[in-house]
């Protein structure tokens, strides 16, 4: 099969100059627009990869605490009927998982000490079916048994109390009891059983998890305030929670774990999209290094194109030798710069501890971050159109140069050869 003269002459174009010393200089600049279309995809491959690894990280230790979806009564009240809301919450082939809680806020007190706290009830052995919280500290969550008002407690929020396992703490309920004397709040003597650490600064330095019969009788209820659930896919939470909005029985309210965090998963979001365009400009940069080299190589060619032209060549396939010779910049620029950055993100765990010990220091240290290793995440979500915007830059730059091409006289530009 014959290939088109266009494409023949555009790829001799690209790789014109490397052995004259007349058009090396032109081959130079085509040689830094398709290194720097290369780095630019290469970064922004690296850079999306990364944030998407520390927001995995971060929702992987969100999820260890909340649950996919919760389903609770109005106001705080307790369920009307948590064993038909149990059952039919399991009838969806999407849920793996349920357990009642009993969600609250009190006040927890040690001494002169007294912190904010979310209070949890849970039930210890279903609780493991929701939360990998609460089957990674098992033996902790066994100790919370029915009638020993014993609690469990946030890491940090241990520690700010001072307390550990064995010590006592005061619950303050926030209905008081109305006595003759005026309204008195409830408090319940609480043994720590021990403590957890989820990763997650704002579930460690507040929540506090007790048996739900406990929680039951501290805050006056008479079941369950809700039950949470655990899916198949996390990803298909909101389609989940629709799906249950119309199945389950009572005026119920039913909450995914996107909207419990939502205003993080958005600001997330906006960050990784101001991200991209900034980053999409350095490629955008390097594509439109092009014009400038495609101009200097229409003004070499000038003869070339003169001649090419009196032999029966029509303007529309001069324009495309020059678009092809741009494209073939951009395309060999993006297939290097893909091949870097995926092999960047995808060995990143090798690469940043073997910089860091090449300098002797530490991106993320220990006693600071949560998470002390560069996490990384390719998504196809994001190398597709990372792909495709740098191809397109490149070929809407090779356009006017092409045209300008397109449009060179033979007589004018073969009057001085």
């Amino acid at each position: 099969m014959q290939i088109p003269y266009e494409l023949a002459l555009g790829w001799r174009y690209t790789r014109a100059g490397r052995a004259t010393r007349r058009n090396g200089f032109i081959s130079f600049i085509s040689g830094v627009s398709m290194l720097g279309i290369a780095l630019g995809v290469a970064a922004l491959i690296i850079v999306l990869s990364v944030m998407n690894g520390f927001q995995k990280e971060v929702r992987d230790r969100m999820l260890s605490v909340v649950s996919h979806i919760e389903i609770f009564a109005p106001q705080g009240a307790a369920l009307p009927d948590p064993a038909r809301t149990l059952a039919e919450a399991k009838q969806n082939p999407n849920v793996v998982g349920a357990a009642p809680f009993v969600a609250a806020q009190a006040l927890l007190a040690r001494g002169e000490d007294m912190k904010g706290a979310l209070v949890r009830g849970i039930d210890p052995a279903l609780e493991g079916a929701v939360t990998d919280l609460a089957a990674t500290n098992e033996q902790v969550l066994q100790q919370l048994v029915p009638g020993e008002f014993r609690v469990v407690l946030g890491g940090e929020l241990a520690r700010s109390l001072g307390v550990r396992a064995g010590d006592a703490v005061t619950l303050i309920a926030p209905a008081g009891q109305v006595t003759p004397a005026g309204v008195v709040p409830r408090l319940k003597q609480m043994t720590v059983a021990g403590t957890f650490d989820s990763g997650h600064y704002e579930y460690d330095s507040a929540l506090v998890l007790l048996h739900h019969e406990d929680a039951q009788r501290i805050f006056r209820l008479e079941g369950p305030t809700g039950v949470r659930l655990k899916l198949k896919d996390l990803h298909q939470a909101r389609e989940v929670a629709q799906q249950l909005a119309g199945s389950l029985s009572g005026q119920l309210l039913i909450r995914d774990w996107t909207q419990q965090n939502r205003t993080w998963f958005a600001a997330v979001q906006l960050e990784k999209r101001m991200m991209f365009i900034i980053l999409t400009l350095i490629v955008a940069v390097a594509a439109f290094n092009l014009v400038s080299t495609l101009v200097m190589t229409v003004t070499d060619k000038r003869a070339d194109i003169a001649i090419l032209r009196t032999l029966g060549a029509s303007p529309k396939s001069i324009m495309g030798i020059f678009v092809v010779q741009g494209a073939m910049v951009g395309v060999i620029g993006t297939a290097v710069g893909l091949l870097l950055g995926l092999g960047v993100a995808f060995n990143i765990d090798v690469i940043v501890p073997a910089i860091e010990r090449a300098l002797n220091a530490s991106f993320l240290p220990k006693d600071i971050y949560l998470i002390s290793k560069m996490p990384s995440e390719p998504q196809s979500s994001d190398i597709l159109p990372i792909g495709v915007i740098s191809l397109v830059l490149a070929f809407v730059a090779t356009l006017y140069p092409s045209w300008r091409a397109s449009r060179v006289n033979p007589a004018e530009a073969l009057r001085y050869e």
